[in-house]
């Protein structure tokens, strides 16, 4: 019988056009298949690695984590390149070239805006000029680095060779052979994290906007000062004596500081203070002193929020020196950029550390009266600094860009949306600290190398940007803290808001703050150190001003309630570390909730209502008032400001927004309360929080159904996890090759398991913690860390995202570092041979 002959003619038709797609579909999948995997990494036997004057051993567990071990600094390094290429070398080309200003080569038009605003401030060229202040180790390093990757390149010359995105732009005509690996490639990534975490400029910006419609005095309700009657600062002891930070030294104010004696009392002179934390990018840190830990020894934590990312920004590794000499001084475990050499966060046989976005005021925007090509300073017209950029653009003819700077930086207006001119300027200049060469690069391999408090501060000294605040531990027993970075000193202003700068009077000082003035803490009497993006220490403890914009405390001042009660409880361990890291405790709700029960409602929505009396604030996935909850925070922020603010102004949720409306809620007839676009109406605080609760029941009805008790906070809060390249190109087969999730995951913006997301745009995650580390300093391999996605950059490879739900569940991996406990867990061994 001939196929399909026994249904009716249309049947037939359609079957037999079903069953030529499928078989199309099958060849293509098996097509899609071998290229994939045709680009998967060696993982066993002897690869040729010209150039090493050693063997050199990788050892990987079955989560692809790799362990390096070499004779030679250089070899380790070197390594260390070809490891990285092996596994992620598209990230890094790709990184490449968003820090070159050059994606539109890759991806045509629809990335020139991206390249014109990198090509304008300049990573690369910064980069290029920073190359030659660092160390001549450090340059050495880079270098073998470089030749690790390199080798990786020459040995796989055919896009499919390299990874599945090769292939995909190979066929959209956005990608050639990619070039060789050079140092500046690697320290131009540094800019971008720099870029990232780069403090109060987004507030800077949206208090300009928001000035555009509404008067200072409630722009400035807008921002409203640190609770350091509430929330504790990272550094409790100690002020500037002498000219330098002395830990116990007590506080001195100074006359006529007006400032820092408002700073206890902010509540009643209004200052205009943000948040770093951007719409929530921030970051917890902890350390334990052994005095309250089950071994004796300190314990400390780490987790990262930063934008979620496929594959993670992170990778894990261990770079191991087989004999640790003044030669070869590397035996150091941790997570590491794709692209840069070392470790960032770790820890070695005797030192671990973590980073946390310290936020200080390290960028400002200048008002500039540009003319011609001249600008005015200080009653003349200085000559502007111009230079040609030329953007290849895939599929489309090159683009040149001519790029204008003052003596206070590049012009960005054209180019950064937010950064628009007023009043008497026609112009904005950005000056940033990224902007200037810095020696960055020398403190990675500096901490890595470190073996007690004097070595890390030191290489602390070298850490210029991003400014972070780095926590610390030793297996001697020693914790403490300290700032870094470059952060600028200005002769007036508070670098809240966009200044002129033809008169000159706010420009920055010659020399940033000297790092013996920077804030420090060594074993201080509390017995650990919590950082949370909070404020770094009290102003009346400190000057001068590190910045006018923190988080706001909710996140650190939960940390330490923990901690607390976990020390009355009895010795700490990793595990209750573990679950401090995952706690979802909101900081608000003890606040709004009471407010929300005295309002009159009627309707369906009084029985969702109901649930928050006995909710027990955590915003776990099956809580049903977690979900009621967070839909009225988020209609409540959109009925009160929206209508307010300008678009690029609204709030995002999080904790600068738990401030804001704490204080409103005490004035019940504030104008932010009315809403505007009802002109015949005068609502007040119960007309918006009644409308927010019955719009929460609406919109949670209409997504998860009318039976409130079934709804679940984590059929709402869900983390798709996208590719960081071609994710969303909008063609759903390329998509779905190298897309995954969705993940249901607890927490929310603002708690210590701090997975954001944008009231503007719905309940999906876009912010988490990239990573998490616990290190034991009584046993290193008693250490526990998990990565989001996994060590892989290859779509379908078995660590392509193998770590995402242990991530999601809040589960840790063993962190092995020692050469018994690696060989133990290794399934992998690759010879790399001179």
């Amino acid at each position: 019988m001939r196929p399909f002959a026994w249904m009716p003619r249309p049947l037939r038709w359609l079957a037999r056009v079903l069953s030529v797609l499928l078989a199309l579909a099958v060849v293509l999948a098996g097509v899609v298949v071998y290229t994939v995997r045709q680009s998967f990494p060696q993982f066993d036997g002897t690869v040729r690695l010209p150039g090493l004057a050693r063997g050199v051993e990788v050892s990987r567990d079955q989560w692809g984590i790799p362990h390096i071990y070499a004779d030679t600094a250089a070899d380790l390094f070197m390594a260390q390149g070809y490891v990285h290429a092996q596994d992620r070398f598209f990230e890094m080309d790709f990184r490449r070239h968003t820090t070159a200003g050059r994606l539109s080569e890759l991806f045509g038009a629809a990335t020139l805006d991206n390249d014109k605003a990198l090509r304008t401030m300049g990573w690369r060229r910064v980069a290029e000029q920073e190359l030659p202040l660092l160390d001549q180790e450090t340059r050495e390093y880079l270098d073998a680095y470089a030749k690790g990757v390199n080798a990786w390149l020459d040995a796989h010359p055919n896009a499919s060779d390299r990874s599945v995105e090769y292939s995909v732009l190979k066929l959209s005509g956005g990608a050639g052979k990619p070039e060789k690996w050079t140092p500046v490639d690697s320290l131009a990534w540094l800019k971008a994290m720099a870029w990232d975490l780069r403090s109060n400029l987004d507030s800077e910006m949206d208090r300009a906007v928001a000035l555009t419609k509404l008067p200072k005095e409630r722009v400035d309700q807008l921002f409203p000062g640190y609770p350091y009657d509430r929330h504790l600062p990272i550094v409790n002891e100690g002020t500037i004596d002498r000219d330098r930070f002395d830990q116990r030294a007590e506080p001195r104010v100074r006359a006529g500081d007006a400032l820092a004696r408002a700073a206890g009392t902010l509540d009643a002179v209004p200052n205009t203070l943000g948040t770093a934390d951007r719409d929530g990018l921030g970051s917890n840190s902890w350390v334990v002193s052994g005095e309250y830990t089950a071994d004796g020894k300190p314990l400390l934590a780490n987790d990262p929020h930063l934008s979620a990312q496929m594959p993670s920004v992170w990778y894990q590794a261990g770079l191991h020196c087989r004999k640790v000499t003044a030669a070869c001084p590397y035996d150091v475990t941790g997570f590491t950029f794709s692209g840069v050499p070392g470790v960032v966060i770790g820890h070695t046989d005797k030192i671990a550390w973590g980073f946390t976005n310290l936020g200080p005021d390290v960028a400002d925007l200048f008002l500039e009266r540009v003319e011609g090509d001249t600008y005015l300073y200080k009653g003349q017209q200085l000559q502007l600094e111009t230079r040609k950029e030329t953007i290849k653009v895939a599929g489309g003819k090159p683009v040149t860009l001519t790029v204008k700077s003052t003596r206070h930086g590049p012009l960005i207006d054209d180019v950064i949306g937010d950064a628009r001119p007023s009043g008497e300027a026609n112009a904005v200049a950005l000056q940033w600290t990224a902007l200037t060469p810095g020696r960055t690069a020398d403190a990675i391999f500096a901490l890595d190398k470190a073996t007690n408090w004097e070595e890390f501060r030191t290489a602390a000294a070298l850490f210029e940007v991003p400014a972070q605040n780095l926590v610390y531990a030793d297996t001697a027993g020693t914790i403490g803290y300290q700032a870094p970075g470059r952060i600028p000193v200005r002769e007036n202003g508070d670098g809240t808001v966009p200044v002129p700068g033809w008169t000159g009077e706010y420009d920055w000082k010659p020399a940033p703050i000297p790092f013996d003035q920077l804030p420090s803490v060594r074993n201080p009497a509390d017995g650990f150190i919590v950082t949370a993006n909070n404020a770094v220490i009290d102003p009346n403890r400190y000057r001068p001003l590190l910045t006018m914009d923190w988080a706001y405390g909710y996140r650190s001042e939960r940390i330490r309630t923990l901690l607390k009660e976990a020390i009355e409880k009895g010795p700490i361990d990793s595990d209750a570390i573990s679950r401090i890291q995952q706690d979802s405790y909101n900081g608000f709700a003890d606040t709004l909730i009471p407010a929300l029960m005295r309002v009159d409602l009627a309707g369906p929505a009084v029985e969702a209502r109901q649930m928050l009396g006995k909710w027990d604030r955590l915003q776990e996935l099956g809580s049903a008032p977690a979900a009621y909850f967070n839909a009225v925070w988020r209609q409540l922020l959109m009925l009160t400001f929206n209508d307010d603010l300008p678009k690029s102004a609204w709030p995002t949720g999080g904790d600068r927004w738990y401030e804001v409306v704490r204080r409103l809620l005490d004035t019940p007839d504030d104008p932010f309360w009315d809403d505007v676009t009802t002109t015949n109406l005068k609502e007040n605080r119960d007309d918006i929080l009644r409308q927010a609760m019955a719009s929460a029941y609406q919109e949670l009805a209409d997504r998860l159904g009318t039976d409130v008790k079934a709804w679940r906070w984590g059929d709402l809060h869900q983390l798709d996890l996208v590719n960081g390249s071609l994710g969303t190109s909008g063609i759903a087969p390329v998509e779905a090759l190298l897309n995954r999730g969705p993940l249901k995951v607890a927490g929310g913006k603002d708690a210590v398991n701090a997975t954001g997301w944008n009231v503007q745009t719905g309940y999906a995650i876009t912010s988490v913690p990239s990573m998490r580390m616990i290190v034991d300093l009584s046993d290193l391999d008693k250490s526990q860390w998990v990565n989001l996605t996994g060590a892989s950059g290859h779509a379908f490879h078995d660590n392509y995202w193998d770590q995402a739900e242990t991530w999601a569940r809040g589960d840790l991996l063993p962190m092995l570092s020692t050469p018994d406990a690696v060989a133990k867990a290794k399934v992998h061994t690759l010879k790399l041979s001179p």
